[in-house]
Order: C-alpha cells, then sequence, then structure tokens
C-alpha cells in the first residue's frame, strides 16, 4: 500500500514494504517516489524493515553517551580520529555557513582496518571509527545500524530508480556497488530561539546534503523544518518511519528534476533533541553521469543556501565531499586534507 499525506504542503508518507520485501508490484511506489522528489524532496518511509529494538537500544545508548560529563565525551574527540574524521565534537564545534550549530555530535562511517588500501593511502574519512570505551556494546550497535541502514538505502534508491524509468538495480550498478557510507548521531540541547538582536537561533542553519540520500531517524521533539515551493514546513516525528531527504548529487545527476531541498533544525522543546542522520552516498571514486531525466531545470544556484551550483563541479564524488566537509570544521579540514 502506498499513500501520500493529504495535504499538497505536507511531507508524504510512502509504504516502502514492496521494495524491502520483493512482494507485490513496486510500481506504485516508485511513482509515489518521484511525486515526493519532484515536490519536496523528502518524504518519510514506513514498511521499512528495521528493527525497533535495534533503534531503541541505539538512542538509549546515545543519550547515556550525551549525559556523560565533557570531559568523558572528549576522550573521543574528532581530533584524535585524524584524517577518518570520526568522533565526538562539542556544541558549536560544527559550522553551517561559517555559523556554529547548536548541536554535538559523533561521526562514523564505514569501519574500515589499517589494512585497508584507502587507509594505508591517507586517504581522509576512510579508517576506524572512535567508540565509548565505558559503555559496553556502543560500537557494535553502531555497526549493526549501518548495516541496517545501509540495506534500506539499496531499496530506497531502488525505488528512485524505478520513478526515473530505469532499472531497479542502475544506482547500484553504477555508484552504490561500493557506497560511501556517512552516519551521525546529533544532540541538540535544549537552546533559546532567538539572540538578543532577535535573530533566530538554529541547531543547524538552512542547508542541504551533499550525496544520494539521507535516512534519517528522529526522535519525538520535533523541530525539523523542510523548505517546500519557496516555504518553510514542519517535517514533525511519525512514529515508525524514517525521514528520507535526496542530496546534491541526484539533483546533480537529474539535471535538477529532483532537487536536493534545504531544511534546517531548532529545537523548541525543553529537553534534548536526539537525531541520527545515516548518509547513503555515491562510491568515493564515483564520476557522477546525467541522467535523462526529462527537461533540465533552470540552475538554481543564485537561489542556493550557499550560492554554489551542484552542476558546475568536475571530479569525483570523494573530491565534491572533501571541499563539502572542510568548510564544516575548518581547522580539522586544514590538519587533515592534502595541502591543509
Amino acid at each position: 500500500m502506498t499513500r501520500d499525506a493529504a495535504p499538497l504542503a505536507a511531507v508524504p508518507i510512502i509504504d516502502i514494504g514492496p521494495l524491502v520485501t520483493g512482494a507485490g508490484d513496486p510500481s506504485p511506489t516508485a511513482s509515489a517516489i518521484g511525486r515526493a522528489c519532484r515536490e519536496h524532496g523528502f518524504f518519510y518511509v514506513t514498511g521499512h524493515g528495521v528493527d525497533p529494538a535495534l533503534a531503541d537500544r541505539l538512542t538509549g545508548l546515545a543519550r547515556q553517551f550525551f549525559a556523560m560529563e565533557q570531559e568523558r565525551k572528549l576522550a573521543i574527540a574528532m581530533d584524535k580520529g585524524g584524517r577518518a574524521w570520526r568522533g565526538y565534537f562539542p556544541v558549536g564545534g560544527e559550522l553551517t555557513s561559517g555559523r556554529p550549530d547548536l548541536k554535538e555530535g559523533l561521526y562514523f562511517g564505514a569501519e574500515l582496518g589499517d589494512d585497508h588500501p584507502r587507509v594505508q593511502a591517507g586517504v581522509p574519512l576512510h579508517g576506524r571509527n572512535l567508540f565509548p570505551a565505558d559503555i559496553p556494546g556502543f560500537g557494535l550497535a553502531v555497526l549493526e545500524w549501518m548495516a541496517a541502514m545501509t540495506g534500506l538505502g539499496h531499496a530506497v534508491m531502488e525505488g528512485i530508480a524505478l520513478s526515473l524509468g530505469l532499472r531497479a538495480s542502475y544506482f547500484r550498478e553504477r555508484l552504490t556497488a561500493d557506497p560511501t557510507i556517512l552516519f551521525r548521531i546529533f544532540n541538540y540541547p535544549p537552546s533559546p530561539t532567538h539572540d538578543a538582536q532577535g535573530e533566530p537561533l538554529w541547531g543547524v542553519g538552512e542547508h542541504t546534503d551533499y550525496g544520494l540520500l539521507t535516512i534519517l531517524l528522529q526522535d519525538d521533539a520535533g523541530g525539523l523544518q523542510v523548505k517546500s515551493r519557496a516555504r518553510w514546513i514542519e517535517a514533525p516525528p511519525v512514529p515508525g518511519s524514517f525521514v528520507c531527504n535526496i542530496g546534491d548529487m541526484l539533483d546533480r545527476m537529474t539535471g535538477g528534476q529532483y532537487r536536493s531541498t534545504p531544511h534546517r533544525v531548532q529545537n523548541r522543546a525543553p529537553r534534548d533533541r536526539l537525531s541520527l542522520p545515516f548518509f547513503f552516498d555515491p562510491s568515493w571514486d564515483a564520476q557522477l553521469e546525467p541522467i535523462d531525466a526529462g527537461q533540465p531545470a533552470a540552475d538554481d544556484a543564485a537561489e542556493r543556501w550557499d550560492k554554489a551550483s551542484v552542476h558546475a563541479f568536475s571530479g569525483t564524488y570523494g573530491a565534491y565531499l572533501l571541499g563539502k566537509v572542510s568548510k564544516v570544521f575548518p581547522g580539522l579540514g586544514r590538519s587533515v586534507l592534502p595541502g591543509g
């Protein structure tokens, strides 16, 4: 069964069971995903098959970590992760459009041993994860979660491929057989919503995501906002769902038919807000080739939050990603990136 939320302005809810189980006709599901990508760039997914017990276990461990004293959290600070770009950062440690975000977080990625060729070559964003040693089971829960999200990412991308009139295996064959996997756990403490001059303060400011697909588990605090058709709408928590949104690379590949949609977060709840975004992105060395998805849309660089065109760059996805993340952590970028 597939359904879109009734009001046009609302982020649609799509049951992706046929894509996950292989049972039934996936065409209605793919059509719903295509409409969502064209109209919003965001959609909720249900029927995903991810074990809710795993989600509960991981979020419980994450809350346990963020409740620790700062000194204990800094034992796995990102500067200890080196070129792998893994570990913890405190509130204000990450920038969006040059402004500190009102959140703290943990960075993870594919677990790669020291013998992996890219690790031996010193390629940034590749290596081992940093896990809190004094929280038993934390690392195992993260690795199980990333495996579950990788499977879900393949399923959703099959639906996106079908929505574009392509074979279901299109992205797996060309871009995601060895996907770039990035996973974050963010904690947004209760914060003022405006500064002394009345300007809004953001847990994370307006931005788009860099790759193909983001799969988000959010708690019930709310605060996620999506810029749909030039106006901001809420994307409130929907129990049992994930929020999916498309990134810059899918925007690029479809000639702007599927737009990477700006979004932002403001924690207005009187308690911490927990957010677990998983980024399912092209292979590191992938060259992003256009898909014939109809009449290309006009380049929207002048209207974008960063004034940068996703259609203008050339090179691999890895090079694009490094250029973006170095702006999020400029100090770390200078210390670990080539030429930094």
